[in-house]
């Protein structure tokens, strides 16, 4: 287990509670980039679970 991965996980799901009502409560233009900051939120989170979960997934 590599706590980097747990951070990522953290991390994303951090970035994902804040930008989701954000998206909808930021005027147009920052909306746009709030709700690009969730679908990072949720591919980090993602990430972070299967490199915490299947060690050397990414490596050969």
């Amino acid at each position: 287990m590599d706590p980097r991965y747990i951070g990522l996980i953290v991390v994303g799901l951090a970035v994902t509670a804040w930008s989701l009502p954000a998206a909808y409560r930021l005027r147009a233009p920052w909306h746009i980039l709030a709700a690009l900051a969730a679908l990072a939120g949720v591919v980090a989170t993602l990430m972070g679970t299967l490199l915490l979960t299947v060690p050397g997934f990414f490596s050969r």
